[in-house]
């Protein structure tokens, strides 16, 4: 089992070569990123958001339901809480990504 390298020069500092200017996020080259892999990353992101989201709002509900002897139907752990924040992050991630991949794009025409 040997040590494969990327052309990448190991410093006292980190990693330095190739891709030493591009932007990461928890390790992963999201700068680096084409169209399609950009795509699939903020879809994933805001299907994620939307997931957590809403398992807060049912966690919420659940509480107050048992404690204060409440009504709230469970629905709208998604339709007030989960489809806003997974719509807002789908924006946010897709514009973030998409800056990216043209600022890519441009630089290297």
């Amino acid at each position: 089992m040997g040590m494969q390298t990327n052309g990448a020069a190991q410093t006292s500092h980190g990693t330095v070569g190739a891709n030493a200017g591009s932007t990461t996020l928890f390790g992963v080259p999201i700068g680096d990123l084409g169209w399609f892999a950009s795509l699939l990353m903020g879809t994933a992101t805001a299907f994620a958001a939307f997931f957590a989201a809403t398992f807060a709002g049912i966690v919420f509900i659940m509480v107050w339901n048992s404690t204060g002897h409440g009504t709230l139907d469970y629905s709208f752990s998604y339709m007030r809480l989960g489809v806003p924040v997974g719509v807002l992050v789908l924006v946010v991630s897709l514009g973030y990504l998409g800056s990216l991949w043209v600022r890519r794009m441009t630089r290297s025409a």
